[in-house]
């Protein structure tokens, strides 16, 4: 039976759990507004608007002649806030803006009218417009009717990228490189500058729309690096190892061209075959990063370790026998049957002869190769050069105490199998016996510019000391001379103009099948005063088309030096009217960039021009081009002598 006092007991409780959640909430409601609420302010800020970073305009990248290298171009993509616009300005202007758009991007007015009509039904607050128009479509578009009106009135939203262009196309692609390689890696810390900040608010759909023109923090632009690299040089470089990459349907290859005394880096070009097709494009940088077998480039190395251990003079005899020379259960092979009878270290080198080398080195250094080794790490040659260039592969030299050196290592590492070197580690070594022993460390800058102002300057070389002494740097300059004057290199030889370097031919990959060889040539020019050392090496050409260094690489090397010392600039034998109507095909093609240069304005004749030069001169005069075709060019849009504009687009055709 319920009792009046049992009820008033249930009230009581009721009334206490009451006050309790009461209490409870009013706490929680003072805790949220009061202590927490600057917290749940921001966050719900945060969820409305946010800063969002501002790339900065990545600095320019030239060659030492100023010439682009690659660019940051800025790029807009355009959308249409439908929402934010008035019934009034969307009917008095959506009509005018539909046909300025079918003008400037295609389709037809009602295209454009019907999308506008569709985002203001569906209350689309982020419609895409255009993407990637340039800094020009981007003045135009925002002029357009309603547009002009701003982000508030007319909806009008632009966001800015911005893409890397290389003017050069092609050549020099891997060099100049993107990301975290190549030029662009190396340098990155100056090229890349500082990000910004823009303040967005949060649309429909997860969508951020700039609510400001102004950047609450302006970006600040990477500084301007100026390279080493000649774009004339590189052009050379490019194209004579492409042509003979094409003509021995060899797998890749790559040239290095490199100024003697400074160190700079002029040309770097690598070339790889295109699976199934008989294509090359610049595919890794092998020069840096593919350690290899030298082969008899190496024999160099060997003599200069001999030299300087005074183990042997020039005139040392060795006797080749009948070009067979056994170590333990293996042979060594002169490419000349029946060898070279008796002959001297100096002809030995001259001819490039396996059999006088193994015997040099093994006969001298066998009770103790540790010698020989230490001698050859002494010269810095088991080490990195240490490239701001990412990637640089590790040189390999063996030791007597590795587990797996044989009695038969240190004959065969004479001439150059088993040991293994980048090419422009090779060209280094090379470099320092033409600097008489001096070794130049390898470069590829030579400042950094804000502007027309200099942040930085690398115009000193960096000099790492003496590889040997003078004395054995001449002899081997002499030797490497002769090899040129009558040698395995004599192919390449001129009357008027001497060249000094080594051959090389090298089977690799033979643990998988034989018939697969490296050919290269390395040296300098011209050899009485050394300007330029340059490397070539080419991987697995047709043997059935030829595979020796002499007859596969050296003419690369040759048409290098050839076309830097010999042929004649046009540029200032051409008036501008006689360039407005010659034939550029038949001027001298590694100097259409100055050309090019001195003459922006004016379209040249292209016809009989291979497809990739074209490319490159119009790339190169701001022109977009697009190429059908990948042969010799047989018609283009633009006529030769009309003036052009930048940017400006063209159609090129070819064979």
């Amino acid at each position: 039976m319920t009792t009046d006092k049992s009820i008033l007991s249930r009230f009581y409780i009721i009334a206490t759990a009451l006050v309790i959640v009461f209490i409870a909430l009013g706490y929680k409601l003072f805790d949220i507004q009061i202590v927490e609420g600057q917290k749940y302010k921001d966050l719900a800020q945060e969820t409305v608007y946010r800063n969002f970073s501002i790339e900065p305009n990545r600095g320019n990248l030239y060659d030492t002649n100023m010439n682009l290298l690659a660019t940051s171009v800025p790029k807009y993509d355009i959308r249409f806030d439908a929402i934010t616009v008035s019934e009034s300005n969307f009917q008095k202007h959506a009509s005018a803006l539909a046909s300025e758009l079918s003008k400037l991007l295609g389709h037809t007015k009602n295209y454009h009218l019907q999308k506008l009509k569709r985002a203001r039904e569906v209350k689309n607050r982020y419609l895409l417009i255009a993407k990637q128009l340039d800094y020009s479509e981007y003045v135009a578009i925002r002029e357009f009717p309603l547009f002009n009106l701003g982000p508030y009135k007319g909806g009008f939203i632009a966001e800015q990228s911005t893409v890397r262009e290389h003017p050069l196309g092609k050549i020099g692609e891997r060099t100049v490189g993107f990301g975290n390689v190549g030029l662009e890696g190396a340098f990155d810390d100056y090229l890349r500058g500082k990000e910004g900040q823009r303040l967005k608010q949060k649309i429909a759909k997860g969508q951020w729309k700039p609510i400001s023109d102004v950047n609450e923090v302006e970006p600040e632009d990477g500084y301007d690096v100026i390279s080493t690299i000649d774009v004339n040089i590189q052009d050379v470089a490019h194209h004579a190892l492409l042509r003979q990459l094409e003509h021995f349907e060899a797998d890749h290859g790559s040239v290095v061209v490199m100024e003697t005394k400074t160190g700079e880096i002029k040309a770097i070009s690598n070339l790889g075959r295109i699976k199934g097709s008989d294509k090359y494009y610049e595919k890794l940088n092998y020069a840096v990063y593919e350690p290899h077998e030298p082969g008899s480039t190496f024999k160099l190395m060997s003599m200069a370790a001999a030299l300087e251990d005074k183990v042997i003079d020039t005139s040392t005899v060795f006797n080749t026998e009948n070009g067979v020379a056994q170590f333990y259960d293996r042979k060594v092979y002169d490419s000349k049957r029946g060898g070279y009878g008796k002959i001297s270290a100096a002809e030995a080198f001259q001819v490039s002869s396996n059999t006088a080398f193994s015997k040099m080195i093994y006969d001298n250094y066998k009770d103790n190769p540790e010698r020989f080794v230490n001698r050859l790490y002494n010269m810095g040659l088991n080490k990195k050069i240490g490239l701001k260039i990412k990637g640089e592969g590790q040189p390999t030299i063996p030791h007597p105490d590795d587990s797996n050196w044989y009695g038969t290592t240190l004959p065969w590492m004479s001439f150059g199998y088993g040991v293994t070197l980048t090419s422009l580690q090779t060209l280094t070594f090379y470099n320092a016996i033409a600097n008489n022993g001096l070794k130049v460390k390898p470069k590829f800058i030579k400042q950094v510019r804000d502007k027309h102002s200099l942040i930085e300057s690398y115009s000193e070389p960096i000099i790492e000391g003496s590889i040997c002494s003078k004395e054995t740097a001449l002899k081997l300059r002499s030797m490497m001379e002769s090899v040129v004057e009558k040698g395995t290199g004599s192919n390449i030889r001129h009357d008027n103009f001497k060249m000094a370097g080594k051959t090389g031919t090298c089977q690799t990959e033979y643990w998988i099948e034989s018939g697969r060889y490296v050919s290269s040539f390395v040296g300098y020019f011209p050899a009485d005063e050394p300007k330029y050392s340059c490397i070539v090496v080419i991987h697995k050409p047709n043997p059935k088309i030829g595979y020796y260094g002499s007859t596969v690489a050296a003419p690369v090397f040759e048409k290098i030096a050839q076309k830097i010392y010999i042929d004649t600039p046009i540029k200032d034998e051409i008036s501008e009217k006689v360039i407005q109507e010659a034939d550029l095909a038949n001027s001298a093609y590694e100097n259409y960039y100055e050309v090019s240069q001195k003459y922006k304005t004016v379209m040249p004749d292209l016809t009989g021009y291979p497809a990739m030069d074209a490319v490159s001169i119009l790339e190169n005069l701001g022109l977009k081009v697009t190429l059908v075709g990948d042969g010799e060019i047989v018609k283009q849009s633009i006529k030769s002598g009309a003036k052009i504009s930048n940017n400006q687009h063209v159609n090129l055709i070819s064979s």
